[in-house]
């Protein structure tokens, strides 16, 4: 079994991409804003998981992980601000991550409709720190552990970054921001596979605050759900090493 780091492992895709990785029985490191909701889904996972020796651990920066008991899959959480990207560093270094990373899946984002003419600098910056910047400082600092398993980096990206609509300026920008960072990393990074998923509008809290933007009703029915963007996206972690999945677009039918 592998090793797996998720970012916004609290939203919806975050959160479905887990629980698929926990069924398959892999070891997976959760980060995510609020220390309660990643108490709250590490404690989902592990009492709903199908192996009994399951163990939970959560990390205070600044302090190693308490030791794992049993020979079962273990469950780290890790509280990340991506708001704040230069101060990843201090904190993945006071935890003691492994040697080895089999994969990071990046699924955290945020998003705030608005014109050019009334986003504010501050807004842009929100989006391209989260979005964007964070992706690729987490994704720097953890290429030692993931060159060491030959392992694979997941963009979660959005039809936003293939095209830009009116008032998805900042959200588009950052994602297509992250297009590129994804196919660089590519080039650069032989030894790793990486993807990048490219889901439509999917049945998330996030998709809910859109829609309440646009001024529009929220239906869960009319999107793609969470569990099924995470199924391509563990489909393409899971396919044979003599091929990469590299772009997948996943729209709502």
């Amino acid at each position: 079994m592998g090793t797996y780091l998720i970012t916004g492992a609290t939203g919806g895709i975050g959160t479905a991409v887990a629980e698929l990785l926990r069924e398959r029985g892999h070891d997976l490191i959760l980060t995510g804003r609020s220390p309660d909701r990643l108490d709250a889904l590490a404690g989902k996972l592990r009492t709903g998981a199908a192996h009994a020796a399951t163990q939970s651990i959560a990390i205070t920066p600044g302090a190693p992980p308490a030791a794992t008991a049993g020979t079962g899959a273990s469950i780290t959480t890790i509280p990340l601000d991506l708001t704040e990207p230069r101060r990843i560093e201090a904190v993945l270094a006071a935890t003691e991550l492994p040697a080895r990373l089999d994969g990071v899946v990046h699924a955290a984002g945020v998003v705030h409709l608005s014109p050019v003419a009334a986003l504010e600098a501050d807004e842009w910056m929100d989006h391209l720190s989260v979005n964007l910047v964070s992706a690729a400082e987490v994704t720097r600092l953890l290429l030692p552990a993931l060159r060491a398993a030959a392992g694979h980096v997941v963009f979660v990206n959005s039809t936003a970054g293939l095209r830009a609509n009116p008032e998805w300026s900042a959200y588009a920008a950052s994602k297509f921001g992250l297009r590129a960072l994804a196919d660089s990393l590519r080039a650069e990074e032989p030894s790793l596979r990486v993807t990048t998923v490219y889901p439509g509008r999917t049945a998330t809290e996030m998709q809910r605050k859109v829609r309440a933007q646009e001024g529009h009703p929220y239906a869960e029915d009319d999107f793609a759900a969470p569990g099924t963007v995470a199924r391509v996206l563990v489909a393409a972690l899971e396919t044979p090493r003599d091929a990469v999945v590299s772009d997948v677009t996943v729209r709502p039918n």
